[in-house]
């Protein structure tokens, strides 16, 4: 013992989580160590004490203990190990360099030249620093990043005519999937949810509220390709074409060849995509019912075979294609999508992905049988002559559960499915990937399965954990993420937070993936993940957000991926604080934009290039025709404050033409564009990105314009409504929730997370099962349904009824108007849209001090543009379901908000929540001379958000009422004609159920403000 190597122990916990235990200490028999390891041991009780208490020099959990010591003469070495919990908090150059610091400090002078090793999880605590986090690229661990030389294929899709994003995730794979989903459960013999229903949405749904909408298309527009193992299209329509098929020839699917050229003839291989009779039993593999056609490719297109589906309902359907892979195919097979917005083209590389379905996009397409504006076209045309063109099945939506368990199959849209199902109709193995239980336990399957559907992408040596050797896909996945919201309820009012989970060791035990690639990768994925995560809430939601632990944990999601991999807790959908910030849908952008931020520079690490992030969306938007009658498009680039490369370089324009989709038309480098030759009495709608080397940003709002060939000056529509935000809040001692009936909150663009209003608002009631979850307890009735939100998109409805009227319009957003870029004197009338905009706080009350309350609906420079127009004779149309109460409600009479309703709106507010069954009829002394009544949304509609709190309002300095609430007769609407004429309603227009009774209610609106 007095020479060499002194191996001195392995101590007990140190202390336990109680800050009283950890002052006390527990009580350690030092009689067979030395006296200057005792020493040393003391002193670094002391060190754990302070990171654990005062988190300096680190934040350090209290769990933390010293495994080992040892100090080895010989080697002149002092070795100290940690246990894992040391590991748990982010560890980089500076908190490292501390800790070194302030334990030598401890260490007599005897040791001061020995060399000094602190580590956890058996690495020194240097090495877990991730690479993205080093100064010095030199200093990165080579062992976590892909091998240089490593053979990669092309990827499976490449959209031709699209951008370009070198710095962003061009040509990556990415894997990730959004919780549980809808599952049987063979005890209870039902389909049910894997959870319980909470504050309005289970954590089955709610992650993918932050992927489908958000995640996965900034992924996309960053150049990724994204797979999900559970289904990403919210449609729950679907219509397959398949070769196998048996229809009028050209109907459905055909086929054509140029004389002389290459035919279709039915592929050697058995295998293909066969519909079949479903629902399918467990076992039954629809890609292995059915056949599949071939031809071989040239250099000029010579074959085509064409899918044209019969849409059973005009909309938004995601498009998958179908084929047999092998080493002969070609790597550019060319796909063309036919849909109302125009064409767009596909290089497909038929080498990789085949057997399953391959997602290309999603498109709007026409009910009915359409085939130049709804069909997918594959030809024969590649690069290389002589090589196979594979044709199958082609897929049109997300459809419904067609996979028998127990008696029937769940009946629900495939998008709210356990990822089980959907991989079993998508062609992957069962005994490999999804049936890991012998059919006797899907719960068990669906966790399992997740990760081994990346792997069966991948492919040999990385193939799924029973064969890593199958072939598989051949699709070289980068990195996969598990989106979880954890559980956990805090006692006081604060959040439990962000909770980051990977795995050092795989499914086989070793500590490197099968290419010898340390799965430390996974652990700086991770890191990174949850960094970007908490500090962005932290910037833009909470400052004091919560961040948990990095934790290393065998979990079936982080093991079993045989490529890095990490698992998000992002929050606990248990815990009332955490939700408020959930079900914001900013909240949701910020987040799944913090989660593309982390992959993209993960990845750029990895593979050495610098990373752009791509640029918010634009603002400050206006769409209005100049002094020679062309029309002129104008908006502001959007600072991201939290990434200085977020900058746009250049953007694009998408129009619509009437009712058709959008189809991109322009590319401009300055903010602004200039159409002419605009055709006479068509609505054009217009919509910006701004991309940059990392990808596009998401669109800006819609406008639209309309010029009449018979028309003077036209109406300036203002869309004043870009509120988007959670439903109210009750928050008393010991009752608290989510409170719909007066507010129900407004989605961004769509919601797919609500399952139902809560019911338990009890803080106390316990926790029972799934099915009585105690407080938060939310109804089911409305969760296979979309809720519509806003849709960015109003001045199109407003402008079909102001064209319908005879009048040409123009549009603009609001802020146009406040920063000076649109003059509203410029118009004789303006029509501006409110909808459910009203004054919406943050979560916490320091934000609102900092930034102020968002949403309002006529802020102080807004009202000072509304006065100087009216003042000097402009007419004005208002509607809005808060326009009264967001000026007036709590407000003394004497204040500016209350004088601007009474003196320049010429109304005075009653109340709120004026109606529920949203009918109105017209006045007898209408000055608008209406008959009859209008129908509005106040119940749950597909294609328009609920109106759940109209305004009442009654008529001021000489106005009158034009419309009343039937069931009640409240004021819904007044008229004022004087210096200028005014409209205003409690309600919003684009809410009217029906085009003919809006179309009737603008002509009249127009007609009054324009003096006739």
């Amino acid at each position: 013992m007095k020479k060499g190597l002194l191996l001195l122990f392995i101590l007990m916990m140190l202390f336990g989580c109680h800050p009283k235990m950890i002052i006390k200490g527990p009580k350690y028999d030092y009689s067979h160590m030395e006296k200057r390891i005792v020493q040393i041991h003391k002193k670094i009780e002391r060190f754990v004490y302070a990171a654990v208490t005062t988190e300096r020099p680190l934040a350090l959990p209290p769990a933390t203990r010293i495994d080992s010591i040892i100090i080895d003469d010989q080697k002149q070495m002092v070795r100290i190990d940690f246990s894992k919990h040391f590991s748990f908090t982010p560890l980089r150059e500076e908190n490292v360099t501390q800790v070194y610091k302030e334990i030598r400090a401890l260490l007599s002078k005897k040791y001061s030249r020995y060399q000094l090793l602190i580590r956890s999880l058996g690495y020194p605590i240097q090495d877990l620093i991730p690479n993205f986090f080093r100064s010095d690229k030199k200093n990165y661990d080579f062992s976590r990043m892909p091998k240089k030389n490593a053979k990669r294929p092309l990827p499976v899709v490449r959209r031709l005519n699209g951008w370009e994003a070198p710095n962003g995730l061009q040509g990556k794979n990415i894997v990730l999937w959004q919780s549980h989903g809808w599952y049987y459960n063979q005890t209870s013999r039902r389909w049910e949810w894997q959870r319980p229903r909470l504050f309005q949405t289970v954590e089955d749904l709610l992650p993918t509220s932050f992927t489908i909408p958000y995640l996965i298309p900034m992924l996309e527009n960053a150049g990724a390709n994204v797979f999900d193992p559970r289904e990403r299209d919210i449609q729950s329509h679907e219509v397959v074409v398949d070769n196998d098929s048996t229809m009028p020839a050209g109907k459905n699917y055909s086929e054509w060849n140029k004389d002389n050229g290459h035919f279709w003839q039915s592929g050697p291989d058995s295998s293909g995509f066969g519909r079949g009779n479903p629902p399918y039993p467990n076992d039954l593999n629809p890609f292995r019912q059915g056949s599949y056609r071939q031809t071989l490719s040239d250099t000029l297109v010579s074959a085509a075979a064409v899918w044209t589906p019969d849409i059973p309902e005009s909309g938004q359907y995601a498009v998958y294609i179908s084929f047999h892979a092998s080493k002969k195919n070609a790597v550019d097979a060319h796909y063309t999508v036919y849909h109302q917005g125009g064409q767009t083209r596909y290089l497909v590389n038929q080498q990789i992905g085949g057997g399953s379905w391959v997602y290309l996009g999603r498109f709007f397409f026409k009910k009915g049988l359409h085939a130049d504006s709804g069909s997918v076209r594959l030809s024969n045309l590649s690069s290389r002559a002589g090589q196979i063109i594979s044709a199958d099945a082609v897929r049109f939506g997300g459809g419904t559960g067609l996979i028998r368990r127990g008696c029937c199959a769940s009946g629900r849209p495939r998008f709210e499915e356990a990822a089980r199902y959907n991989l079993q109709y998508s062609g992957m193995p069962d005994t490999l990937v999804y049936d890991l239980n012998m059919g006797q336990n899907d719960y068990a399957d669906d966790y399992q399965c997740r990760a081994e559907y990346a792997n069966y992408l991948k492919g040999a040596p990385y193939g799924p954990n029973k064969d890593r050797l199958v072939p598989g896909l051949g699709i070289p996945i980068d990195l996969s993420l598990a989106f979880h919201t954890d559980a956990g309820i805090s006692k006081s009012d604060s959040t439990i937070g962000t909770l980051s989970i990977y795995s050092i060791v795989g499914a086989d035990t070793q500590q490197v993936f099968p290419d010898s690639v340390s799965r430390l990768a996974s652990r700086d994925f991770a890191d990174l993940l949850q960094t970007q995560i908490v500090d962005d809430i932290r910037a833009k939601f909470d400052p004091s957000w919560n961040r948990r632990s990095l934790l290393d944990a065998e979990y079936s999601e982080v093991y079993r991926p045989n490529m890095p991999a990490a698992l998000i807790e992002l929050l606990s959908h248990q815990n009332f604080s955490d939700m408020r910030f959930a079900m914001d849908p900013r909240f949701r952008f910020t987040v799944a934009r913090a989660m593309y931020k982390a992959m993209l520079k993960f990845l750029a690490t990895e593979y050495n290039y610098a990373y752009v992030v791509q640029p918010l969306p634009v603002t400050h938007f206006s769409a209005v025709f100049d002094s020679s009658g062309n029309l002129l498009l104008q908006w502001k680039a959007q600072n991201d404050s939290l990434e200085p490369t977020a900058k746009p370089e250049k953007y694009k324009i998408y129009i619509r033409r009437g009712q058709a989709a959008f189809t991109e038309v322009k590319t401009v480098e300055h903010p602004k564009a200039v159409f002419s030759n605009l055709t006479k009495g068509i609505i054009y709608s217009f919509k910006v990105t701004a991309f940059n080397t990392g990808g596009e940003s998401f669109p800006s709002e819609i406008l639209a314009v309309c010029s009449k060939p018979d028309s003077s000056k036209p109406v300036l529509v203002v869309n004043g409504f870009d509120r988007v935000g959670p439903p109210a809040i009750i928050n008393r001692p010991g009752y608290s929730g989510f409170w719909n009936s007066r507010d129900n909150g407004v989605p961004d663009r769509y919601d797919v997370s609500f399952t139902g209003a809560q019911i338990n608002f009890d803080n106390t009631a316990p926790f029972r099962t799934n099915d009585a979850p105690g407080h938060g307890a939310s109804y089911a009735d409305f969760e296979t349904r979309v809720i519509p939100g806003n849709t960015f998109d109003f001045t199109y409805l407003h402008g079909l009824s102001i064209k319908q009227a005879g009048y040409s319009f123009v549009s603009c957003s609001k802020d146009a108007v406040m920063d000076g870029l649109v003059n509203l004197r410029n118009y004789p009338v303006v029509d501006l849209i409110l909808g459910e905009e009203k004054t919406s706080r943050w979560q916490n009350v320091l934000l609102d001090t900092l930034k102020g309350p968002a949403f309002k609906t006529f802020p102080v420079r807004f009202q000072k543009e509304i006065k100087s127009f009216t003042r000097h004779g402009g007419n004005l149309f208002v509607s809005g379901a808060y326009v009264g109460t967001d000026l007036v409600r709590g407000k003394d009479p004497k204040d500016p908000d209350v004088k601007f309703a009474e003196n320049i709106l010429h109304f005075v507010w009653v109340t709120n929540y004026a109606a529920r069954r949203g009918t109105v009829f017209w006045t007898d002394d209408s000055l608008l001379a209406g008959q009859g009544t209008l129908k509005f949304n106040q119940r749950y509609n597909p294609h328009i958000y609920t109106v759940e709190a109209p305004d009442a309002i009654n008529p001021a300095w000489k106005a009158h009422t034009i419309l009343r609430y039937d069931e009640n007769g409240f004021g819904a609407g007044v008229a004022y004609s004087g210096k200028n004429r005014t409209v205003v309603l409690g309600f919003p227009f684009e809410s009217i159920l029906k085009r003919r009774q809006r179309d009737d209610l603008m002509a009249r609106v127009l007609k009054f403000l324009d003096g006739q």
